[in-house]
């Protein structure tokens, strides 16, 4: 069957209005190679579909409800998670409907498709964002928001932790926020989640640099282990060895997580034995640890680690 072309100004995702205004028929509108994503929204035919990550599906998401966005909307919670690059477990991204919130006395926004807010003002700060260009709220104002949705207190504070995280190298990006603007969001009012977040913010660190670090960090911290030192530089007569995840310095132990990467990158995976091999050669005791023993069993891992710290203390 012969279908009208649709303009190329209307782009991959377009409103119903535009197209409309554009000269495209309702019947072209209407056909089955549209995708419909939301109400008023419809989405090119893009060909063969690959397979994307859960994050990757939210953004795709939230470019085509741009399309029918309103001046008094703005993504938030898990939407804006994304948005800022805040590490979520896979089941919070996976959520229901895309967060799209208004200010009170708005009424929540109601689509298929969409998990509508209505937030009392005060509560979130709205800025645009720089790489994407649509309303969302701030890296503060989602952690707070994220407060209410978090299955547990590390992974908030994994949220917080990347929400504040200061370069740690020459082409790291600022940090999104800062321990002092989540702190005024805790304290902006009343909402659900706040307690959590009064316990979250003191055990934030502006140098860890992933969702799994901050689990490991607490875990061995909340097992009456001493704090250790995050992602500290090792230098040895002057010369710089390594930086290892979590150190305690002073008795030469590294603790380090082992991510999947060793699978996808080998040139990676290389560089990482010949640091462990530097940092064996210098007298320090090397704990290595997997996926497993920090979201499932750390029992084992905090043996481990007890063992090391009574060895050497």
């Amino acid at each position: 069957m012969h279908r009208q072309p649709l303009p190329r100004s209307l782009g991959p995702a377009f409103a119903v209005a535009d197209a409309r205004a554009a000269g495209v028929t309702a019947s072209r509108l209407r056909a089955h190679d549209l995708g419909h994503p939301f109400h008023g929204v419809r989405v090119a035919p893009l060909g063969r579909r690959i397979e994307v990550s859960p994050e990757a599906a939210v953004l795709e998401l939230v470019e085509q409800y741009a399309c029918r966005m309103t001046e008094h909307e703005f993504f938030s919670h898990a939407a804006a998670s994304v948005l800022w690059g805040l590490p979520l477990p896979i089941a919070s991204v996976r959520t229901s409907g895309l967060d799209v919130s208004v200010f009170a006395p708005r009424r929540a926004p109601a689509s298929v498709g969409v998990s509508g807010h209505t937030v009392r003002r005060g509560l979130a700060h709205v800025v645009t964002h720089p790489a994407r260009r649509v309303r969302v709220a701030s890296p503060a104002s989602t952690v707070a928001m994220l407060a209410a949705r978090m299955p547990h207190l590390y992974d908030l504070v994994a949220v917080a932790d990347a929400a504040v995280r200061e370069p740690l190298h020459p082409r790291d990006p600022p940090a999104l926020t800062s321990v002092g603007h989540l702190t005024s969001a805790l304290h902006a009012g009343r909402r659900v989640g706040r307690d959590l977040l009064r316990i979250a913010i003191p055990r934030v660190s502006t140098r860890s640099r992933s969702r799994a670090e901050t689990w490991l960090r607490l875990t061995v911290v909340d097992a009456g282990l001493p704090e250790p030192q995050v992602n500290y530089d090792v230098v040895e007569e002057g010369r710089w060895l390594a930086q290892v995840d979590l150190a305690y310095a002073e008795l030469k132990i590294a603790i380090e997580y082992e991510g999947e990467h060793h699978l996808t990158d080998p040139a990676q995976w290389a560089e990482d034995i010949a640091r462990m091999d530097r940092l064996v050669e210098a007298g320090w005791r090397v704990i290595r640890v997997t996926k497993s023993e920090v979201f499932r069993d750390p029992a084992r891992l905090i043996e481990r680690i007890r063992r090391a710290v009574g060895a050497r203390g």
